[in-house]
């Protein structure tokens, strides 16, 4: 990349010199890649790379994007049904914006209507992977996702899987918030208030050993630790692991419950007659537990989790321009397009490798600070919640596992 040609707006300049300290082995530990600054991007009406329509567009099957020299492929359910399909069509509007502050001279950023249909995402996904695209950015649909991180390819482009609950591979990165960074996050936090010993109780299946993990590594920052995981069966209730927590640990000072696809009623009853939470014990949920209503059941628990009307310092702007409000949706697909363009500006459309993705020190966008690990797993900054009457209360506005 030729340094001396004329960066759009002084965010790229910035994104610019960070991702080439980054990637030369300079940057200073605890520092961060800016993905995002909220004071240098262009104002609603004058954005940076070009003009950028208002209105919301008729969906095709693809679209294009800018005309910088990067090839990159974002797949979205434009014309799926219901909200999947709501949700695609504000991703777009998102890449629009993005594009527009940062991406239009550096990227061309081809946009592909997967239908909501998993098949249709796993072969525009590999059509994409196979024609000579830099990045993929998508899925949201977790099948396909999951099918790509089984593909071997030492020459495959990095994938930035958007699909909700999808764990990760080599070079398929899981943009979205995961139960273990939620659950990691939540233990990290009661842990530096000085809790010491917990205890997890995970549904079981292909995610519990990704959540022991990160939980047990996020407790270790604080000299806290694991005294004992108790995977268990939702089907059952999870009654069975709860007697035996009170079996094998002697007053904990935390029990975290990861319940997964399943609702975590069942299994804080059984804890609430052991007095759990209470002024000694605390209990720590995840954001898996709010894909539904609010239970009574919940109050006084802990959750870290993004809240999902918060964008940042695109809200403003992307209201502006689209006369609607943005959601985290939005940031996901604002920040891997602002992503891209970064690293085409710093390293040049070339510049997608392993060691700039998976750069220790992080990115922090609109949603605040993550990073990406060697598993395809991301590890990421949120608030830090408890359950009062029925609704979440702000504890701290930022809580990491890592």
């Amino acid at each position: 990349m030729k340094l001396g040609r004329r960066l759009s707006c002084p965010w790229t300049r910035a994104m610019a010199l960070a991702f080439l300290a980054a990637v030369s082995g300079c940057q200073s530990k605890g520092s961060v890649s800016e993905a995002l600054d909220p004071a240098a991007v262009a104002s609603p009406g004058t954005p940076a790379g070009g003009a950028i329509a208002a209105a919301p567009q008729a969906v095709t099957a693809t679209q294009s994007l800018g005309t910088g020299p990067a090839k990159i492929t974002m797949l979205l359910p434009l014309s799926a049904p219901g909200s999947a399909g709501e949700d695609g069509r504000k991703m777009l509007d998102a890449a629009k914006l993005a594009m527009a502050d940062l991406g239009n001279n550096l990227l061309t950023l081809t946009v592909e209507d997967t239908r909501g249909d998993p098949g249709q995402a796993k072969d525009l996904a590999i059509k994409a992977i196979t024609t000579g695209s830099k990045v993929v950015i998508g899925p949201t649909e977790l099948p396909a996702a999951q099918h790509i991180a089984k593909l071997s390819g030492s020459t495959r482009p990095p994938v930035l899987a958007l699909a909700d609950n999808f764990a990760g591979g080599a070079g398929v990165y899981a943009v979205r918030l995961s139960e273990a960074d939620s659950a990691a996050a939540g233990a990290a936090a009661v842990a530096a208030k000085g809790a010491k010993k917990f205890v997890l109780l995970v549904a079981a299946g292909s995610d519990a050993a990704a959540i022991e993990k990160r939980v047990a590594n996020g407790l270790s920052i604080y000299g806290a630790a694991l005294a004992v995981t108790l995977p268990y069966a939702p089907a059952d209730g999870g009654a069975k692991a709860v007697n035996d927590m009170g079996s094998l640990v002697e007053a904990p000072d935390a029990v975290i419950v990861a319940s997964g696809d399943a609702s975590p009623t069942p299994l804080l009853a059984p804890l609430k007659a052991k007095g759990i939470p209470g002024k000694t014990v605390s209990l720590i949920g995840t954001n898996r537990w709010l894909e539904r209503p609010m239970d009574p059941s919940f109050e006084g628990a802990y959750i870290a989790t993004l809240d999902q009307g918060e964008t940042g310092p695109i809200a403003d702007r992307f209201n502006a321009t689209f006369h609607y409000p943005a959601d985290v949706n939005v940031a996901y697909a604002y920040d891997m397009v602002a992503l891209t363009a970064g690293i085409a500006s710093a390293v040049g459309p070339n510049g997608f490798s392993k060691q700039v993705l998976e750069n220790a020190s992080g990115f922090r966008g609109s949603t605040g600070l993550f990073r990406f690990r060697a598993d395809g797993s991301s590890q990421r900054t949120m608030p830090f919640y408890r359950v009062e009457k029925g609704a979440l209360k702000l504890v701290e506005k930022s809580t990491a596992g890592f």
